[in-house]
């Protein structure tokens, strides 16, 4: 349900989450995300420009948690890097499928998803902790 672009940007928005207030280099998200570097820098400078953190060049410089998004539900993060949901979508990928001609299994992906949207509503982004890499 989640490209592996909006896992990463989690995983480095819950690194930044327990590093709150402290100014961190690329290279360290990197080594403890387990995000390749090229990759790491892409994604947090759409997370820059969409004002989820700062940045900062030079000695002592980095990647900042904007505290401002510490309450803001992580899916304005993966809409930013997936686009809007596509959780709606049929599980056959039939174009006709809904309400008036449900496929067999629309009830019950029905609720899935709307457990699911309801989640990533809920979830805010302080809530995220860095996820251990292997």
């Amino acid at each position: 349900m989640v490209t592996l672009t909006g896992k990463y940007a989690l995983r480095i928005l819950g690194f930044l989450v327990d590093h709150s207030g402290q100014w961190v280099q690329g290279k360290e998200i990197a080594a403890a995300t387990g995000i390749p570097p090229n990759y790491l820098g892409k994604i947090l400078n759409q997370l820059r420009k969409a004002g989820y953190v700062q940045s900062q060049k030079g000695w002592g410089g980095g990647f900042l948690l904007n505290k401002a998004v510490r309450k803001s539900p992580i899916s304005g993060v993966l809409r930013l890097f997936e686009g809007p949901s596509r959780a709606g979508a049929c599980v056959f990928g039939l174009e006709a499928c809904g309400g008036q001609s449900p496929c067999p299994l629309h009830p019950h992906w029905q609720r899935i998803r709307e457990d699911y949207d309801r989640m990533l509503r809920s979830v805010a982004v302080a809530d995220l902790k860095t996820v251990s890499v292997p």
